[in-house]
């Protein structure tokens, strides 16, 4: 559903952690906590209910990585969202899409996605939707336990695979 109010699409879903509320902003990304701090005080919600899931240039494409809270890493989007909450408090989950040495950082999260990346963008979305479950049913503890680290080659953490 558009929640035109909130600038952003609204669905609601149900899980064995209880109700969930899926938001995505229809703001530029840099402008996306216009959207979620809003929608969060209308819900009553606190920033540790919130699960921001957003790319990440810092890791490699193909991983995840979950977070309880921290700073933005310069992702605009998230420095966004944490400026207009005024906290860092909230967890995120973050997918490794990586940098491009040839050129501009936005070029190549805007890109058309060749074979290969499309591969690692498709399992890291799955990884990623497994991970916000987990999150929802047993608990941020057991989601960074289970999904921190994964990799969509299969390799291990401190594989150089």
């Amino acid at each position: 559903k558009n929640s035109s109010g909130f600038h952003a699409r609204v669905a609601r879903a149900a899980c064995a952690g209880g109700p969930l509320l899926l938001v995505k902003p229809q703001t530029f990304m840099n402008l996306s906590g216009t959207s979620v701090a809003p929608l969060l005080r209308y819900y009553g919600g606190s920033p540790a209910d919130l699960t921001v899931i957003l790319d990440d240039a810092d890791l490699p494409p193909g991983t995840l990585r979950i977070r309880t809270s921290g700073g933005s890493g310069g992702h605009r989007g998230l420095a966004s969202v944490i400026g207009a909450l005024g906290t860092e408090g909230f967890p995120r989950v973050r997918l490794g899409v990586g940098r491009d040495a040839r050129g501009d950082l936005v070029d190549h999260v805007l890109s058309r996605l060749d074979g290969e990346r499309m591969r690692l963008v498709r399992a890291t979305i799955e990884a990623a939707a497994d991970a916000v479950q987990c999150l929802t049913d047993k608990g941020l503890n057991e989601a960074m336990n289970r999904f921190n680290g994964w990799r969509a080659d299969g390799a291990l953490p401190d594989d150089p695979k």
